[in-house]
C-alpha cells in the first residue's frame, strides 16, 4: 500500500510559534494595565514623551523580569551575592528571551577605573607587554596599575611523616601600582588654612571643619583631650612635638569624657572621613569644603601614568604601556595593527577587534588612560556596547536606553548601523528614542502616552514608521517638524574672551563667546565642545553649569526636598498652625514612628527579593497622626506632596493659601515642563531628561548672569523640544546669556549664534571651524554641522 503524497505548506514546526513577547496588565510605576506583543528579532522603538512610561514597559518590565528569571536559575549562594530583584507589576510575562541592558548609566567614578579596565583592552594590552615587552620585567600583573608589589619572608611550621617540621619561606608579587599616588595618578594635597585657624586655640573653636562642634567629643574633644596639645594655647605657638602629634600622630585609645576613644593625627582622619567617599555622593556644604581644602596634582614620581618606573620601562617598538594607553584608541589600533608576532597572533587579532569596535562606534578619539567617571551618558552607553559587538550570542533581547545621546546627526547612521546589524544576527532590539533618524529604521513602533506622568501610561500606536506619520498621535505629528531659522537674531551685549585653550585634545583656540544671546556649541562627538567650556570658560565669569550628571538621592528624596520647596512650604503650615517647621518633615520630627517617614515597610526577605508593603500606621502618608491633622488652606501636609506641580503652582498662588517663595520655586519647575510632576515622587523613579530639567530649574534660581547647559534635549520628545526653546528665549530676555552643548538640529537652527568645533574628533578636531550665525552657517554648508543643518530646515 502505498503512502499518499502530502500537498500544500508543511505545518509550522511548534518551537517557531514563540515569535513574541507577550505583555499583559503591565501596572509599574505609571502604566495603566498594558497589554501588548513585541516581534522577536526585529527592531522596536519605544516613543512618546518624557514620562509617559517608555522605560517603566521596557526597562522596568521586560528587561527587568528577564533578569529576575535567569537569576533564579543559580544557586542559592551565588544569589546571595547578586541584588535581589522583585516581581514587576503585571499579569502575564511570555516569550521572553535572555536581556541585555545598554542603559545610560553612568559608569562608576571609582578613580582607578579607566577606560581601558572597562573594556578589557587594558588586560590584553598587559598580557601582550608581560610577553613582547623588552627589558622583561614579569607576569601581566607588573603593568597593572592596581596590583602593588609586595614581599613577605617567614618560618612556616607543617607535619610530615608525623613529625613537625619548620621552613623559611619567602614570597613577593611584582606589581605595576605607583607606590606614590597608588595608582590613582594624582596625589592630594591638604590647605591647613582651610581646616582651622591658627590664631585661635581648640578651647576658642579653632576648627573650620563642617559639622565639627567644639563640644563635640567625637571630633574637637578627642584632640582637646588628648594630653598630646595644649587645648588653650594657640595653634601658631605649637612646639614642633605637639605640631607633628596634631597633624600626623598614628592611631592610639584615649579616654575623653570616660569614653574610650581612638586619637589620630588631623591629616589622616580627613583622609579618612572625607577624601575616601566619592565626591558626587557628599552633601553640597562638605563638597564644597572638599573642592577648598583639598588640592589634587599630577603624581611627580609616575607623571600620572599611574604606574612603576620598571612597567615604564619595558617597551614594545619604542613604545611602554603607559605610551599605548595615552594614544588616541583610533591610532593604537594602527600602532597594533602594526605588530606582526606568530606567538601571539590571537591575542593580537582580538585586541585589534576591540579597538577596532571602539573606532566603528565612534569613540576612536578616546585613550585608554581616561578615567571613566569622566565620560558622558552617550559615551558611556557607548562604550558598554563595545563587548557585545562581535559577540557569538544570538536569540538575546538587547534594550538600549537613547543610544543616539551625544552623536552628532553625522554619527547617528553608524549606530542604527550597529543596531540593525545586532538585528540581522537574529536578535531583538528593543530601543527607547526620541530622535526622527533612529525612529526611521524600526520595524515596529509603540507610542506610548498621551500625557506623562499620571496623564501617560497607556499605548497611543502599534505599527510601521508610516502608520505612525499617519496616525494622530503627538509623536505622529510631530514626526517631521523643522524649526526653521530666525529671520532675525538677537545683538550680542558684550563678550566672554576664551584665549589659549588647550585642555585635551584643543589647539591653542581662541574666541570670544558672544553675550546676552542664545549660543549654539556643535561640532561631532569628541570635537573639543565640552572641552572649551566646562575646561575653558574662567571661573571668574560667574558661570552656572547644569551639566547630565546624576542626581543623588535615596528614596527618601523628592522633587520637593531636591529643589528646597519643602522649606517654605513647612514654614507656612508651622507659622499657621503654631508649631514647629520639624513636624512637617518625614525625615524629622512629623515621621511616622512606625515606617520612619518612609510611608511603606521594607521587608527583607533573605535570598529572595524584599517586599514594600504599604504602612498601616499612616497608610502610606509617611507622617504621624497629629501632624494629619493640622492643615494649611484645607489641606494636609500629605496631601499637598501628592499635587503635581500644576495643581500646586494654582494651590500656593492664590488664596489663604499664597505663599510666593513656595510658588515661586513651581513656577520654574513648571517652566521646564515638569507640571505633571507630584511633589513627593521619589527622586530614584524620574527619568534621565526628567531628572536633567530638575536640576536646570533649581539652578534657574541661582544668581549668575551666563548659564552653560550640555544637551537639554536629551530625553526630550519632539513635542517638547519647542517648549525648551521657548524657556531659553525667556531667559535671554530676561537679560542672561545662554550656552549650550547641542546635537539637536532645532536648537541649532534658533540659536543667534554658532561656534562649531571639528573638523573631526580626537586629534583630528580641537579647532574652531565656524563661527557666525545659523543662518550663515547653512549658506556656506562648510562644515559636517553645516551640510545637516542646511538639510534639516530645507526638509
Amino acid at each position: 500500500m502505498s503512502k499518499a503524497k502530502r500537498t500544500g505548506t508543511p505545518e509550522p514546526h511548534p518551537a517557531d510559534s514563540h515569535d513574541r513577547i507577550r505583555v499583559h496588565g503591565a501596572r509599574v510605576n505609571n502604566l495603566k494595565d498594558v497589554s501588548l506583543e513585541i516581534p522577536k528579532r526585529r527592531l522596536t522603538v519605544f516613543t512618546g514623551v518624557s514620562g509617559s512610561g517608555k522605560s517603566s514597559l521596557v526597562f522596568g518590565t521586560v528587561a527587568a523580569e528577564s533578569q529576575r528569571l535567569i537569576n533564579e536559575t543559580y544557586s542559592a549562594f551565588v544569589q546571595g551575592f547578586m541584588p535581589t530583584l522583585a516581581r514587576p507589576e503585571v499579569d502575564v510575562l511570555d516569550g521572553l528571551t535572555t536581556a541585555i541592558i545598554v542603559d545610560q548609566e553612568r559608569m562608576g567614578a571609582n578613580p582607578r577605573s579607566t577606560v581601558g579596565t572597562a573594556t578589557d583592552a587594558n588586560a590584553l594590552l598587559r598580557i601582550l607587554f608581560s610577553r613582547l615587552g623588552k627589558p622583561h620585567i614579569g607576569s601581566p600583573q607588573a603593568f597593572s596599575f592596581n596590583v602593588a608589589s609586595i614581599s613577605g619572608a617567614g618560618a612556616v611550621t607543617f607535619e610530615r611523616a608525623g613529625k613537625t617540621t619548620k621552613e623559611r619561606r619567602d614570597f613577593s608579587i611584582t606589581g605595576g601600582m605607583c607606590p606614590r599616588c597608588e595608582g590613582r595618578g594624582s596625589v592630594s594635597d591638604i590647605d591647613l588654612t582651610q581646616l582651622y585657624d591658627d590664631s585661635k586655640s581648640l578651647a576658642e573653636g579653632a576648627f573650620t571643619i563642617p559639622g565639627w562642634k567644639s563640644d563635640s567629643q567625637w571630633t574637637v574633644q578627642t584632640y582637646a583631650q588628648s594630653g598630646l596639645v595644649d587645648p588653650d594655647k594657640p595653634i601658631r605657638k605649637y612646639t614642633k612635638k605637639e605640631m607633628r602629634d596634631f597633624l600626623y600622630h598614628e592611631p592610639i585609645k584615649i579616654k575623653v569624657n570616660g569614653i574610650n576613644l581612638t586619637y589620630e593625627g588631623l591629616i589622616p582622619k580627613i583622609q579618612k572621613s572625607f577624601l575616601s567617599k566619592d565626591r558626587e555622593a557628599m552633601q553640597p556644604h562638605i563638597r564644597a569644603f572638599v573642592d577648598r581644602a583639598v588640592t589634587f596634582t599630577t603624581c611627580p614620581d609616575c607623571d600620572g601614568t599611574r604606574l612603576t618606573e620598571a612597567a615604564r620601562s619595558s617597551k614594545i617598538k619604542g613604545k611602554s604601556i603607559a605610551d599605548a594607553c595615552a594614544m588616541q584608541i583610533s591610532d593604537l589600533a594602527e600602532w597594533v595593527g602594526g605588530l606582526k608576532e606568530p606567538s601571539v597572533a590571537p591575542l593580537l587579532a582580538t585586541l585589534r577587534h576591540t579597538l577596532d569596535s571602539f573606532v566603528e562606534i565612534g569613540l576612536g578619539y578616546l585613550s585608554l588612560d581616561r578615567p571613566s567617571g569622566t565620560l558622558s551618558g552617550g559615551e558611556a552607553q557607548r562604550t558598554k556596547m563595545i563587548r557585545h559587538l562581535g559577540s557569538s550570542l544570538t536569540d538575546v533581547t538587547y534594550v538600549f536606553d537613547e543610544p543616539t545621546i551625544g552623536l552628532h546627526p553625522h554619527d547617528i547612521q553608524r549606530m542604527n548601523t550597529l543596531l540593525l546589524q545586532l538585528r540581522d544576527k537574529g536578535n531583538t532590539v528593543l530601543v527607547v528614542e526620541h530622535k526622527p533618524e533612529a525612529i526611521a529604521i524600526a520595524d515596529h513602533v509603540v507610542d506610548l502616552g498621551p500625557g506623562a506622568g499620571s496623564q501617560g501610561g497607556s499605548i497611543c500606536f502599534e505599527g510601521t514608521i508610516e502608520d505612525l506619520r499617519a496616525s494622530d498621535t503627538l509623536t505622529g505629528r510631530h514626526l517631521d517638524d523643522r524649526a526653521k531659522l530666525k529671520p532675525e537674531v538677537r545683538t550680542p551685549s558684550g563678550a566672554l574672551e576664551i584665549r589659549g585653550a588647550d585642555r585635551h585634545n584643543l589647539r591653542e583656540v581662541d574666541v570670544d563667546i558672544p553675550l546676552g544671546v542664545l549660543v549654539a556649541i556643535t561640532g561631532v562627538a569628541g570635537s573639543g565642545k565640552s572641552s572649551l567650556v566646562h575646561g575653558s570658560i574662567p571661573a571668574s565669569a560667574g558661570v552656572i553649569s547644569v551639566d547630565q550628571g546624576a542626581i543623588r538621592g535615596s528614596r527618601r528624596s523628592n522633587p520637593a526636598t531636591y529643589t528646597g520647596l519643602l522649606e517654605p512650604i513647612r514654614k507656612a503650615f508651622a507659622k499657621a498652625n503654631g508649631v514647629k517647621p520639624a513636624l512637617f518633615s518625614a525625615n524629622s520630627e512629623g515621621a511616622c514612628p512606625t515606617c520612619n517617614g518612609n510611608g511603606v515597610i521594607y521587608t527583607d526577605l533573605g535570598l529572595m527579593a524584599g517586599v514594600a508593603t504599604p504602612c498601616e500606621q499612616c497608610e502610606g502618608k509617611r507622617f504621624q497622626a497629629a501632624v494629619l491633622e493640622l492643615r494649611f488652606g484645607g489641606r494636609d501636609i500629605s496631601e499637598v506632596l501628592a499635587m503635581s506641580v500644576a495643581e500646586a503652582e494654582e494651590f500656593f498662588g492664590e488664596g489663604e493659601a499664597r505663599t510666593p517663595a513656595a510658588h515661586a520655586i513651581l513656577t520654574r519647575l513648571a517652566d521646564v515642563g515638569l507640571g505633571y510632576l507630584k511633589l513627593g515622587q521619589p527622586l530614584t523613579t524620574l527619568s534621565g531628561g526628567e531628572r536633567q530639567r530638575l536640576k536646570l530649574a533649581t539652578h534657574m534660581g541661582d544668581k549668575g548672569g551666563v548659564y552653560l547647559l550640555d544637551e537639554p534635549t536629551t530625553g526630550l520628545h519632539l513635542a517638547d523640544v519647542e517648549q525648551l526653546l521657548a524657556l531659553l528665549d525667556r531667559l535671554v530676555d530676561a537679560g542672561k546669556s545662554v550656552i549650550v552643548i547641542e546635537h539637536h538640529q532645532a536648537v541649532m537652527a534658533h540659536a543667534d549664534w554658532i561656534i562649531d568645533l571639528g573638523p573631526g574628533a580626537g586629534h583630528d578636531g580641537g579647532r574652531i571651524v565656524f563661527e557666525g550665525t545659523p543662518a550663515e552657517l547653512v549658506a556656506k554648508r562648510s562644515t559636517v554641522t553645516g551640510e545637516h543643518l542646511a538639510e534639516y530646515v530645507g526638509g
